[in-house]
């Protein structure tokens, strides 16, 4: 699994492109596959995407304030933001059963390996 490069993108309305911030990531890998932590603080799951296409992953969220439709904001210390990180997959991982949990900020997948790619135990007869 490789990090591929990113490239700019606009928000879910298609108005203004906005700062694309590229999320620190932890991968670990076992025996059973490959497991993500990605930071995404303050992306609710409504505004998360992940897709897989081929042998690419993208993981894409915006972080946005809810403010009340009747305030106006003259200045703000935060911003929205807008996260994208983009990997390729190897052909060893099924990615059709990728696991998904988010939890106070953290976004965790687990891509777990095709069958016939994991470790298995070899038993011995005796005649």
């Amino acid at each position: 699994m490789s990090d591929k490069q990113l490239k700019p993108s606009t928000t879910e309305t298609g108005k203004k492109p906005m700062e694309v911030l590229r999320p620190p990531v932890d991968v670990y890998e076992d025996a059973s596959g490959i497991t993500l932590h990605a930071d995404l603080p303050g992306v609710s799951r409504d505004k998360l995407n992940i897709q897989v296409d081929q042998d690419t992953l993208l993981i894409e969220g915006e972080a946005a304030l809810d403010l009340p439709t009747e305030i106006e904001v003259l200045y703000a210390d935060i911003r929205t933001a807008y996260y994208q990180r983009r990997f390729a997959l190897s052909s060893e991982l099924d990615s059709g059963n990728i696991e998904a949990s988010l939890r106070d900020g953290v976004l965790t997948l687990h891509i777990p390996k095709q069958e016939v790619h994991r470790p298995r135990k070899v038993e011995v007869r005796t005649d």
